[in-house]
């Protein structure tokens, strides 16, 4: 079977033997995986993580292993690749993604292949959910990306009414503009540099559209928005220490600044730590989601509460992978690139 997988010198499309499903494990067929930005980043070495590249799957279930009982073979259904252990002092303190067991499971050989195994680890631990009949193969690579988001309000924690600054506006920054526009923020400004990223955050509803480069646009509107205090919460879906940096002058007194984008390694922040501790900021990193935020988002992609099929700008067929992960690095032009294998269901 065909498969997409990270080598050393960049993606490498190639034939490897198909899995099986041993004891409590499934095997599913591929119809749709998105590309995600960490996926680019592992392609040029910017990230320590596991190397395999795909997690954001949908497809349907071709093998189940003995003792699986609650999943059956020919069942649409969305995969998530990582589960934590739920026993551990990390999951009792509420941080479950950075679980040590965590980075440690994954499905095989990765997303970007015609068929992956999903080790018994995550089926049992509820890592694989149904898809209903109206949420389409496309809609839910969007499950993972949106659980993040909803991990990261979570983690901050969000209330209805505040009063919300995103910066950056790929794939990730929209949906956390559209999963606030839902829950009920009271005012969104959203910033990136790409015209047609901001032209897609109009679309998403935001209240103030703006180029970060160009503060006289965002400050007056930020203080008549909050009374001259800043944002409650401002969430930072760019790894840029810029964008970091302008985050922290952003919020207000004791606010929060969420950081999902991720950094480059070995990079610094260049900020007054006096300011820090007199403003009293709250600095929340989230990464990735757990079971509760995939079943979250699944629920709200089926509700159509927040609505993700417009962000889809591109669809590759496996064969041409490569170039989808080229033109999901072209911000003019792209928001999120899936790929797909077989006929995915509308």
């Amino acid at each position: 079977m065909k498969s997409a997988l990270l080598g050393p010198r960049g993606l490498v499309l190639q034939e490897v033997n198909p899995p099986h499903a041993g004891s409590g494990e499934l095997v599913v067929a591929l119809r749709a995986c998105g590309v995600c930005g960490t996926d680019l980043e592992k392609l040029r070495g910017n990230y320590s993580a596991t190397g395999k590249i795909g997690h954001e799957p949908a497809g349907v279930v071709e093998e189940v292993g003995e003792g699986v009982v609650d999943l059956r073979k020919g069942e649409r259904v969305f995969v998530h690749h990582h589960v934590a252990c739920g026993k551990c002092a990390v999951c009792a303190a509420g941080t479950p993604t950075f679980c040590p067991q965590y980075q440690s499971t994954n499905i095989d050989p990765g997303g970007f292949s015609e068929k992956f195994r999903v080790p018994e680890t995550n089926v049992r631990a509820g890592a694989v959910l149904p898809l209903p009949p109206n949420v389409s193969d496309l809609e839910a690579t969007f499950v993972e990306p949106l659980g993040c988001c909803l991990e990261g309000l979570w983690s901050t924690p969000f209330r209805e009414g505040q009063k919300v600054v995103v910066l950056g506006l790929g794939p990730i920054g929209l949906l956390y503009l559209r999963l606030l526009k839902a829950l009920g923020a009271g005012w969104i400004a959203a910033g990136d540099l790409s015209p047609f990223r901001r032209a897609a955050a109009e679309r998403s509803g935001a209240d103030l559209v703006f180029d970060p480069r160009e503060e006289g646009t965002l400050r007056p509107s930020l203080d008549r928005a909050t009374d001259g205090l800043g944002a409650d919460l401002v969430v930072v879906a760019t790894g840029a220490p810029r964008a970091i940096a302008q985050a922290m002058g952003l919020a207000r007194r004791g606010g929060t600044v969420n950081l999902f984008g991720l950094p480059e390694k070995g990079g610094r922040l260049d900020y007054d730590l006096q300011q820090l501790y007199l403003r009293g900021l709250r600095i929340v990193p989230t990464y990735a989601t757990t079971e509760r935020g995939t079943t979250e988002a699944l629920k709200l992609v089926s509700l159509s509460r927040v609505k993700v099929r417009d962000l889809a700008t591109h669809v590759f067929p496996l064969e041409r992978a490569e170039e989808a992960f080229a033109q999901a690095t072209r911000t003019e032009e792209a928001i999120k690139v899936i790929v797909t294998s077989g006929t995915p269901h509308p």
